[in-house]
């Protein structure tokens, strides 16, 4: 008979217990990666537009990058390229199409007539969203530059909403976070499917002409959203005179941007306007050189909660153009 080799036993037993120290490492090592994955999946699907817990009291006019590289394939999708064809063809987000805003708007004459600059009237106006595909149905994500641009993507915004297309929406930080986030970049130009669009009005709640703001002008608190170089008396764009509107404030749109071109946080923002004694149930009138940037003011106060606020289109073009209106520097 055999002697019971306890050496063999010990090295058995050795060998046993190193076996299941392994497989208990493994198995925690899978858990932490599922919860990994899961808490990556969660990020990538959030549809949040802040960095913060911070909300806007109207987040219905803006989307994040995430959430735009999550549904770039959904059909129900259009993207539009608002910052012009030159830097649309440097490269764009996928997809998308371009557009400008003058594209939608009355160019006639020049800068200082009544109606330049102004959107287009119904008729026109159908046809030129027809010819880019543009259908009440679907979202419509807009973008610009927001490090150079001037916030065309708020003024495209702003005339679709007028006209009822209330899935219409701004991509928060524009193309120049788009592309910081290492994003995907095309440079192949998309072909817009024609579609069929019927205006019937554009809706005036959210802006101002001339002559209503002439006559209340001691009524209404005016943001002149240009640079403080535009508002003491620079004429850089064509202007028939320098100078601001009488009782207008200062408050550049670019301010209730982050450096990444990002909105700013709800509570940084109204520091801004605490700051410039603008309250929620002021009647708020912006304005700019001619309805662009102040477009995208208009909207942000919108998001705010400042439902009271309105763009005058015809902007500074059209009150220095009128030598019965008085300027000021």
């Amino acid at each position: 008979m055999k002697k019971f080799n306890f050496k063999n036993i010990s090295i058995l037993m050795s060998i046993l217990i190193m076996v299941s120290l392994f497989l208990i490492g493994c198995d925690k090592k899978d858990s932490k990666t599922d919860l990994g994955s899961k808490k990556e999946q969660k990020t990538t699907d959030s549809t949040d537009t802040s960095k913060s817990d911070e909300k806007f009291e109207d987040e219905s006019y803006i989307v994040n990058a995430n959430w735009l590289k999550e549904n770039l394939k959904n059909k129900e999708v259009l993207v539009l390229d608002a910052r012009g064809e030159k830097d649309y063809n440097k490269g764009h987000i996928p997809g998308a199409i371009s557009v400008t805003w003058q594209q939608f708007s009355n160019m006639e004459g020049k800068p200082g007539d009544e109606k330049w600059g102004t959107v287009l009237e119904p008729k026109e106006l159908s046809q030129k969203l027809a010819e880019v595909g543009i259908t009440n149905d679907k979202k419509i994500v807009v973008y610009s530059d927001t490090k150079k641009g001037w916030g065309e993507d708020g003024r495209i915004v702003w005339m679709l909403r007028r006209i009822g297309m209330d899935k219409s929406v701004m991509l928060d930080g524009g193309f120049n976070y788009w592309k910081s986030e290492g994003n995907e970049i095309s440079k192949e130009a998309v072909k817009p499917t024609p579609s069929t669009v019927d205006v019937d009005s554009i809706d005036n709640k959210t802006n101002i002409d001339t002559k209503e703001l002439s006559e209340k002008l001691e009524k209404v608190k005016l943001i002149d959203v240009r640079s403080k170089k535009e508002f003491d008396g620079a004429t850089d764009y064509g202007e028939p005179r320098g100078g601001h509107i009488p009782g207008a404030i200062n408050i550049e749109f670019k301010e209730f941007l982050n450096e990444d071109g990002t909105l700013k946080k709800p509570s940084e923002i109204k520091s801004i306007l605490d700051k410039n004694v603008i309250k929620k149930d002021d009647e708020i009138v912006t304005y700019c050189t001619g309805g662009i940037r102040s477009a995208h003011m208009q909207i942000v106060l919108d998001m705010m909660g400042y439902n009271d606020a309105k763009n005058y289109d015809q902007s500074f073009n059209a009150w220095a153009g009128d030598k019965n209106l008085e300027v000021k520097k």
